[in-house]
């Protein structure tokens, strides 16, 4: 009788291990399923989560509680950020000061940011690298090893050049010593013990997925993004065997120099999804001054996002439009500025992601906007972040409030409602 009673508590337990692996995000049939059920979802970037949680809790809860309220129930954030924070145009305070030393304080408010994202049921993608400078990323890496005395900063830095940069940020590839050094800051948040719950990172079904770097991109002469990204992979799966993997592709983007080939790269058995990015502005689809570019602009949009819903399906991954945005109408970044074209073309990138994933053994799963901004301000028209400005949706870099969605954009809000519970009504048991 006591040997049938342990075996039946050894069973009662493996169960409930069994049950509490489920809740975590995981691919079968090339499709997103928690428990049995299948995850299609709104999603948004909010990269700055993890500095709110250290710095400005108050707000931190404000924002979760809005995007609750917009059905929005995955958050792409930054799981890292390096360099001094006397470095320009980057996010600080950074997690890596220099290194091997982090700021717990920050790592803290990741903690902090993942615990009440649980309570909300939302999902985190944690992104741990960036191939651009604004959160230090593989160029802070590359000074770091190579000791260089300044990084080639791209725009607004006078006379940058995003070529140059490029160039110098790919270098991190071939470094030996830089790969050390991520993988070792992997290893400092992968396995991190969340110091508010006691719970191993590793255990916790809050995070969706580990994602090896923001728009990785590849300027080396050997062409090395996907071996990298396989041994990367592997490396965080050796790591933790719970977590998805996957890799900030842009996709196949109109750059001749990107150096991205998106069916090699999300090849790799560890890569257990496929992402791609659409920028129909930047690319220069898009300008805001001139209302006929709109057509064409939705038009290249839609058929990119075709094509690359069309390589996931042949590859039998799920596929996930992780960035997209459009400025404010006429460019004019202030909160009380018109956003009809963003609304519309919102709208436009929202339907065709419920329409191909609507459809039987679709790869697409859900989308994040770029991005957030919620309650932050620009501290002037046109304004470049700097430390002590409020953080939002658009990187230090760049012209804050340019894809930010604020928290009075009321239209755009229904808007995002909308599709967020016509992705939910997706969401069968099977």
């Amino acid at each position: 009788m006591k040997k049938l009673i342990l075996l039946f508590i050894s069973c009662f337990l493996s169960l409930m291990t069994f049950a509490q692996k489920t809740d975590f995000v995981h691919v079968k049939n090339g499709q997103f399923f928690i428990n049995q059920q299948a995850y299609h979802y709104m999603g948004t970037n909010f990269w700055y989560g993890m500095n709110l949680g250290a710095y400005k809790k108050d707000r931190l809860i404000r924002e979760l509680d809005r995007l609750q309220e917009l059905g929005i129930t995955n958050l792409r954030i930054l799981g890292t950020s390096e360099g001094p924070d006397t470095a320009p145009w980057r996010v600080t305070p950074t997690v890596q000061t220099a290194p091997g030393v982090f700021n717990e304080e920050l790592l803290e408010g990741l903690d902090y940011l993942l615990v009440e994202m649980a309570k909300r049921e939302m999902k985190a993608v944690v992104v741990l690298n960036n191939f651009w400078p604004w959160s230090g990323g593989m160029a802070q890496y590359v000074q770091w090893v190579k000791k260089d005395k300044s990084i080639p900063y791209p725009p607004p830095a006078e006379g940058g050049d995003w070529g140059v940069f490029a160039k110098y940020s790919s270098q991190f590839y071939e470094l030996e010593e830089a790969q050390k050094l991520y993988q070792e800051s992997i290893k400092k948040v992968v396995l991190r013990t969340n110091s508010i719950t006691g719970k191993a990172y590793t255990e916790d079904a809050t995070i969706m997925s580990w994602q090896l770097a923001n728009e990785p991109e590849d300027q080396t002469a050997d062409k090395l993004l996907s071996s990298w990204i396989n041994t990367t992979a592997k490396f965080i799966k050796s790591l933790d065997a719970n977590h998805l993997v996957s890799t900030g592709s842009e996709g196949y983007t109109p750059s001749s120099w990107a150096g991205t080939d998106f069916e090699k790269d999300h090849e790799s058995d560890a890569i257990d999804y496929m992402t791609y990015h659409i920028w129909v502005q930047n690319w220069g689809w898009y300008d805001p001054f001139k209302k006929k570019s709109y057509k064409k602009a939705v038009k290249n949009a839609l058929a990119y996002m075709q094509k690359h819903n069309a390589i996931a399906k042949k590859m039998g991954k799920p596929v996930v439009l992780e960035e997209f945005g459009i400025s404010r109408d006429l460019d004019d970044h202030s909160d009380a500025s018109s956003v009809k074209m963003r609304d519309k073309y919102y709208a436009a990138i929202f339907k065709e992601v419920a329409r191909s994933a609507s459809e039987e053994g679709a790869p697409m799963m859900g989308c994040n906007f770029w991005a957030w901004g919620g309650e932050g301000r620009p501290s002037a028209p046109k304004s470049i972040w700097k430390h002590g400005d409020d953080l939002i949706g658009d990187p230090p870099h760049e012209h804050q409030g340019w894809y930010s969605v604020y928290d009075t954009d009321k239209s755009t809000h229904k808007i995002i409602k909308k599709y967020a519970q016509k992705l939910k009504s997706l969401n069968v048991t099977l």
